[in-house]
């Protein structure tokens, strides 16, 4: 194995090392693999551009373009073209994911599952690290930075592990990184020739290294290599042990407080980040399952959270006491016993996907069975997990009440005790006037707060024109209310989070709760909840009921009967009306109803009216791509199919053009080959036209180079040529004499033999038939056409040989019936020596550059 090739695998190995930290983050851990394959490739690829050889940046560049091939194939072969072109689609796609994948992160607890977007994620960041650091450590031959990316990596891991990362996934990244730095340094010395380890010399050869015998000693470079090396590695372990530690960052958000006493608190954290990915993600994965004692679901919805801080720009909740779950939960507060209530039992199971850390119950849970490390927040009545617990896949029983409260109930509620209505009444000063203006011409005449809130709610659901989107952005910030109370576009967060504010700015007691409406009923009489139920409600407060629903997004969830009135909509109080008696469920919509108003405002309240057909969220109609973009994707198509075909078909152009002028060869005739190299040019040897002479720290050309050379570059007839004594005499013979040899050497190239730049044409013929096993005509065909060419090159009146295009022929036809199958498709699909047509776009191109930096100094000098 070459220096390179084994830079390019211990590069590979250091990557992988530092990506399995990442391994106890997720699971399963099959995306390591994915990785691993893709990272292959791509390093693949970077080897091959190097043997072309390509310039460095072309071989970074290459190697970035396949890595993104794979990762189209893998993540977005719907949306791409041809299923491999990353187009428009392909790229919104990419964008999608990595939210997605971002949103994911901050949303499960370790480890997570891997879904789509976290897959993506940790496959594009390994191959991205993993590109960089070959392109540092192989491409640019400097292994020492290329432990920056490896760092980063690593400290991704370590950042998102709630421990840090283990001393064990270190070891393994360092040893992968000393790895890559042992690689290099024996790469470098093998450069300089055999290292000379001090010891006693071979006789006759004074510096070479004598041979060690065994159990002898190591050479002192060796030696101080490791030891450098262990010093590091025990520098990097023990100083961040004895470096005091930084706690209560800004992205801290763990548990404070004891595990598992009596007190301890829970820090604010964002539980709506990922409720609308979850209305609109395209396929309704099933969250949790249950059976319940109750025959009416509809107030059944389960509950995570309660949001009760509002700072004007978002609701969260507070930073409470936890305290270890009780065998009975404490009452609810503010219920009295006249309120009429049903106790249900509900066993639920969690998916064994779904990890939050939140678990969902019905409100108010009177009693929860729950295996695992959970604990009680006596305020919002919620349960949380401590240190890492999570509902994956769990199984809990849950005891709770059905409340239904009378509308006279409601609205005969005293006031509250005036600490509950400072704290859930408050709002910032920086919540815009507009939003208790609103509230306050909306409610306009109710007598009472429960009045008051059922005005709130049927303007939203029935009345103010508001529709259901979830393609709307969730916006935040202090004019987020106001942007939706004047676009009247938006989904369950929207309505639940204004409805809620506005509330609060009446003095009516408000919080907003997070969690599932009931789910769809199964044939088996179990209930199944997806991630389409995700849902966010408004929660008011009435003293004598205790925390109150309400629903006023449109066709979402289930109206409470409190809040339903015969006459509410002409009543001047509604505060005095009782509930419409037989009230029958709602259904339950299969879909997210975006009608904008083709359905009556009563009965889109109740859900009678069917979901519109075709409808999907509120997007705009697509009637397909535009014909400039079907235009350009399949040009685009038919640029990849022709690519791999570029080296055949520059081969068989070239070879009809050499071979064309051994039967008309006019004076002035152009170069056998406009686009190639000089012919001495091997595979080692990229020399530009433009250079005569000495190359840059060279030898000198040979007889055959020039030739061949002013061959390449003959490319306007020459009125000379042909004129006896004259410089160009025999030029003619040159031209029909050096195209077919140009072909010669290179179909030879083209089946394994490399050109030697060193030998003249009598000996690269001979090396020709020896290695190419040529016998009987093909043999003497290859020797008459290096007779022809040391005749053109070096007689004192050159004449033309005829038949040289049927010799090469008889020369090929040898060399391909003596090769291998595998040595003919390479020679028929990616010859070798169709690398000539990269070296001529480089020389050519640097001859532009030459031109363009001479050209000013050429025209000043003309003045």
């Amino acid at each position: 194995m070459s220096g390179r090739a084994r830079l390019a695998v211990c590069a590979m190995v250091a990557t992988l090392s530092a990506a399995c930290a990442l391994l106890p983050l997720v699971e399963p851990i099959g995306w390591v693999f994915q990785a691993t394959i893709l990272l292959a490739l791509v390093i693949t690829a970077g080897a091959l551009a190097r043997r072309v050889p390509l310039a460095r940046p072309l071989t970074v560049a290459a190697q970035a373009l396949i890595g993104l091939l794979l990762l189209t194939v893998l993540f977005t072969r719907g949306q791409a073209v041809a299923g491999v072109l990353p187009g428009p689609d392909a790229f919104r796609e990419f964008g999608q994911l990595l939210q997605e994948g971002t949103s994911d992160v901050g949303r499960y607890a370790i480890p997570a599952p891997v879904t789509t977007g976290i897959r993506l994620l940790l496959v594009g960041g390994v191959v991205l690290i993993g590109l960089i650091v070959d392109a540092l450590a192989v491409t640019y031959r400097s292994a020492a930075p290329a432990g920056l990316p490896l760092l980063a990596l690593y400290s991704v891991a370590a950042g998102l592990s709630k421990n840090g990362a283990g001393w064990l996934w270190f070891l393994v990244a360092a040893a992968g990184y000393l790895l890559l730095l042992l690689a290099e340094g024996r790469d470098r010395l093998s450069r300089w020739g055999r290292v000379f380890g001090g010891g006693p010399t071979t006789a006759g050869r004074p510096y070479a290294t004598a041979p060690v015998p065994p159990g002898g000693a190591t050479p002192a470079p060796v030696r101080t290599g490791r030891r450098i090396g262990a010093l590091a590695l025990g520098i990097a372990l023990i100083v961040p042990a004895a470096l005091p530690s930084l706690s209560g960052g800004l992205l801290d958000m763990s548990a404070r407080g004891g595990a598992g006493g009596a007190g301890g608190t829970i820090s604010a954290v964002n539980p709506l980040v990922s409720l609308q990915d979850s209305l609109n993600q395209p396929e309704d994965r099933e969250v949790l399952n249950y059976r319940t004692t109750t025959p009416d679901t509809r107030d059944l919805y389960l509950r995570i959270v309660a949001l009760d801080q509002f700072d004007g720009a978002a609701w969260k909740p507070s930073q409470r006491t936890v305290v270890d779950v009780p065998d009975r939960l404490p009452d609810p507060p503010g219920l009295a016993p006249d309120v009429d209530t049903t106790a249900v039992n509900t066993s639920v199971s969690a998916a064994r996907w779904y990890a939050q850390n939140w678990l969902p119950l019905p409100y108010p849970a009177s009693r929860v069975d729950i295996p695992g490390r959970w604990r009680f927040e006596p305020e919002g009545r919620t349960l949380v997990g401590d240190r890492g617990q999570n509902t994956r896949g769990v199984r809990y029983q849950v005891e709770s009440l059905i409340v239904r409260p009378t509308a006279r109930q409601l609205a005969d509620a005293p006031r509250p005790r005036p600490a509950l209505r400072r704290e859930y009444t408050r709002v910032p000063d920086s919540l815009p006037p507009v939003v208790e203006r609103t509230a306050q011409r909306v409610t306009r005449g109710a007598r009472s707060d429960y009045a008051k809130a059922v005005r709130l709610q049927d303007w939203f659901a029935l009345r103010g024109g508001f529709t259901y989107n979830t393609e709307v952005r969730a916006g935040s910030g202090t004019q987020a209310i106001t942007r939706f109370l004047e676009q009247k576009q938006g989904f369950c967060v929207h309505f639940a989070f204004s409805m809620a504010a506005m509330a609060r700015t009446l003095g009516i007691p408000a919080r907003v709760a997070v969690g599932f409406t009931p789910g769809g009923r199964r044939a088996d009489g179990s209930y199944s909840v997806g991630l389409r139920d995700a849902h966010a409600w408004p929660e008011l407060y009435f003293e004598g009921v205790g925390w109150t629903r309400f629903e006023p997004t449109p066709s979402r969830g289930s109206v409470p009967d409190y809040t339903v009135t015969a006459d509410a909509p002409a009543e001047e109080d509604p505060g005095r009306a009782e509930p419409l008696p037989g009230r029958t469920a709602a259904p339950r919509p299969a879909e997210p109803s975006t009608d904008g108003g083709t359905c009556p405002p009563d009965q889109r309240r109740v859900a009678e009216c069917g979901a519109v057909p075709g409808a999907s969220g509120g997007g705009p109609a697509d009637d397909g791509p535009a014909p400039g973009t079907l235009a350009a994707g399949a040009l685009a198509v038919l640029l990849v199919l022709l690519l791999p075909a570029v080296p055949l078909l520059w081969r068989i152009r070239s070879r009809a053009r050499r071979l064309a002028r051994d039967r008309a060869a006019p004076p002035g005739a152009g170069p056998p080959d406009s686009g190639a190299a000089p012919p001495a040019s091997g595979p080692g040897h990229r020399r530009s036209p433009a250079h005569s002479g000495h190359g840059a720290g060279g030898p000198p050309r040979s007889s055959l180079s020039r030739a061949g050379h002013a061959e390449s570059g003959a490319g306007v007839a020459d009125p000379r040529a042909g004129v006896p004594g004259s410089r160009t005499g025999g030029a003619d013979a040159r031209r029909v004499v050096l195209g077919p040899w140009r072909e010669l050497v290179d179909s030879g190239w083209d089946y394994g033999i490399v050109p030697d730049d060193a030998l003249t044409p009598r000996k690269a013929a001979e090396r020709i038939v020896r290695v190419g096993e040529l016998t009987g005509p093909a043999a003497e065909a290859a020797h008459r056409v290096a007779g022809a060419v040391e005749q053109a090159l070096y007689a004192p009146h050159p004449e033309a040989a005829p038949g040289l295009a049927e010799d090469v022929r008889r020369v090929r036809a040898g060399l391909h019936a003596a090769a291998s199958r595998g040595q003919r498709l390479r020679a028929l699909l990616a010859p070798p020596s169709a690398v000539r047509l990269l070296w001529s776009a480089s020389a050519r191109a640097s001859a532009v550059l030459g031109r363009l930096r001479t050209a000013v100094p050429g025209r000043s000098a003309a003045r």
